[in-house]
């Protein structure tokens, strides 16, 4: 079943259940795959890759202004932007844990065998396509610095 059709099955059972913080993060997500449609001049379907990359673009803009809201002490802003989070994260792929990514990036620098923070950038590239969507960015980047010092 494709990213719409369940988006919209969900949609769907948030109205009748009267979920206005689910139905809030979903209406958001079908917001931005119609922006990224008509983005191109044309409403093709887009990959599945842009779908990802999507949803993880609007987890990280929840996150942030959640740790926002916190840091002011307004956790009546930030509880509706981590419930969205858990709803947004339904649609992405299974996230993998430090160690797992840790594993794959140390894989990744000794068939590469780069040394060094010069080679960061290029053991980067190779480790946020071979493990992307099922990690974030920031864990990667972290990950790959401590390896490579």
């Amino acid at each position: 079943m494709s990213l719409s059709a369940r988006l919209m099955d969900d949609i769907k059972t948030a109205m009748r259940a009267k979920d206005t913080i689910a139905l809030e993060a979903l209406r958001a997500i079908k917001s931005e795959i119609l922006l990224a449609q008509t983005a191109t001049g044309s409403k093709e379907e887009i990959s599945e890759d842009d779908e990802i990359k999507l949803l993880q673009r609007l987890v990280k803009t929840r996150k942030d202004s959640a740790k926002i809201f916190t840091e002011q002490n307004r956790l009546d802003l930030a509880e509706p932007e981590l419930a969205q989070i858990s709803v947004i994260e339904k649609f992405l792929p299974a996230q993998l844990s430090e160690a797992e990514v840790e594993a794959i990036i140390a894989k990744i620098i000794a068939e590469t065998g780069a040394s060094g923070i010069a080679s960061m950038g290029k053991v980067m590239g190779l480790a946020a396509a071979q493990l992307g969507g099922t990690a974030e960015g920031k864990t990667i980047s972290t990950i790959v610095k401590k390896l490579l010092v």
